[in-house]
């Protein structure tokens, strides 16, 4: 089926209303508000997929909404971005509120011309640059990590990789050397920690109650937000002064900050102060907190299927030779392993789950009726674990990825197509390039140099998957000791 089957412009007449289509009862007034457990929602609408169908309507408050995990359906939306379908308009002023309003939430012209700046800063030519200094940073992970597998620490595994990400995207983004794995009391990963549970609570508000009434959380939260923009201003002023002392950084910039500052300064070129600031603040999210969940459950996985982890071992060490930490691009672009690991990680635990969209004009969608501004809730992990497509579906099969004929190739695919861990279409993450090369950088470094003795939780059980924004494992640590030689 087409994207264009999928959604139309002008309803035809044998549509479907929302209110038509199935989905838990809902309670006066609050509808399934109540029902909803927010950290966890993402598992709950997909155990509600399993009852009602791909296509199902749920209520929050006042506010009807269509849950939606058929494959072909979502793929269709992402690939109509931004003129058919955008992200939610709740979503969008809470983190406009938040000061965060970048590329992320622009939509239209705004966001094509952002775009523009923000991919030239993560393309493969910019991450080559930058990779000494991505060497560095992971030579501190390094030794951090042979410290704790000297003295039998057990590490938590959110917090240190949280440290390393932040790092490499404050040096490769705005040209900083945060080395917060150094210095770990370093305040500005704390209040940074505060700004997805907040953004997550606000969304699933049925009134925005901060607008009228600051409740004691909610000043907390604008302490941690002034610490954050003074922050990124002082970012911003670095760099101003970069570029003062060095006029050649206008034309060329060397990081995304600069580039955004000269397209801010010049004549005619509509970024706004509002944007450039905002962008800074996304960028420094997006890749704290996506990328070292990632890692997180790609090292719980790997730890459960030894098999895989033992294939990764080998094609490091054949590939590193004596190195500790991979010293070249090239080398560490390459690690067909790790990047089918990783994938297969993505596939089973995507640390996006749900996205939220809205149609700006109505339409119909899936044969489901929708006026302008209805909201969508896209699931986007339930056909990439679909047993009906693969009965291996749920499970951690990294070879699944590897590009074979045959059969089992052929119903692999079923499940490949289905994960859409960086989006799909036009807003595609830019991110992608740099976030797997972390992913590689780490793994490499970890595969080469350690033993992997433990990734779990204290008492034992499966990590619970927590939804703040972004779902992670709650409670993981890590155990490693120092390979042999």
């Amino acid at each position: 089926m087409t994207s264009l089957s999928l959604v139309r412009s002008s309803p035809p007449s044998g549509a479907r209303k929302l209110r038509d289509l199935p989905g838990p009862r809902a309670w006066p007034l609050l509808g399934n508000l109540a029902q909803v457990d927010v950290p966890h929602m993402h598992a709950q609408l997909e155990n509600w997929a399993d009852s009602y169908g791909p296509l199902y309507r749920i209520r929050l408050g006042p506010q009807s909404m269509l849950v939606v995990s058929r494959t072909e359906t979502i793929a269709g939306m992402l690939r109509n971005r931004p003129e058919g379908w955008r992200r939610m308009q709740k979503m969008r002023d809470a983190i406009r509120e938040a000061g965060s309003h970048g590329l992320f939430t622009a939509e239209g012209e705004e966001w094509r011309r952002q775009r523009k700046l923000v991919m030239a800063a993560f393309d493969p030519g910019h991450l080559k640059r930058y990779f000494g200094s991505m060497v560095q940073v992971t030579e501190r992970l390094r030794l951090r990590l042979a410290a704790a597998a000297r003295s039998g620490e057990a590490v938590d595994l959110q917090t240190i990789l949280m440290r390393y990400t932040v790092d490499i995207t404050t040096g490769l983004a705005f040209g900083i050397d945060l080395n917060t794995q150094q210095h770990p009391d370093h305040p500005l990963q704390g209040h940074l920690n505060t700004m997805f549970p907040m953004l997550m609570r606000r969304l699933n508000a049925p009134f925005p109650w901060w607008r009228y009434v600051r409740l004691p959380s909610d000043r907390a939260f604008d302490r941690h937000l002034a610490h954050i923009h003074a922050a990124v201003r002082g970012f911003v002023q670095a760099a101003r002064e970069r570029m003062e002392r060095d006029p050649d950084r206008r034309t060329q910039p060397e990081n995304l900050l600069e580039a955004l500052i000269a397209a801010r300064d010049e004549a005619g070129a509509g970024l706004g102060e509002e944007e450039l600031l905002g962008n800074v603040l996304t960028v420094l999210l997006a890749g704290e907190d996506t990328t070292a969940n990632t890692l997180c459950w790609l090292l719980y996985l790997l730890h459960a299927n030894r098999e895989a982890w033992n294939e990764l071992v080998e094609e490091v060490d054949a590939a590193m030779g004596g190195a500790t930490v991979p010293g070249d691009f090239d080398t560490a672009r390459q690690f067909d392993v790790i990047e089918r690991c990783a994938n297969e990680a993505m596939r089973l635990r995507p640390v996006a789950p749900i996205v939220f969209m809205e149609n700006p004009a109505p339409t119909v969608l899936d044969g489901v009726r929708l006026p302008a501004g209805s909201t969508v809730i896209c699931l986007m992990r339930k056909g990439a674990v679909d047993t009906r497509i693969a009965a291996d579906a749920e499970d951690f099969h990294p070879a699944r990825w590897r590009e074979t004929p045959g059969e089992a190739a052929a119903i692999a695919r079923g499940v490949l197509k289905a994960s859409m861990p960086f989006g799909a279409g036009p807003r595609l993450c830019p991110g992608r390039y740099l976030a797997m090369l972390e992913i590689k950088m780490v793994m490499a470094t970890l595969a080469r140099n350690f033993e992997l003795i433990d990734v779990g939780t204290r008492d034992g059980a499966p990590p619970q998957e927590r939804l703040d924004f972004t779902m992670y494992p709650e409670g993981l640590k890590m155990k490693l000791a120092p390979r042999p030689n």
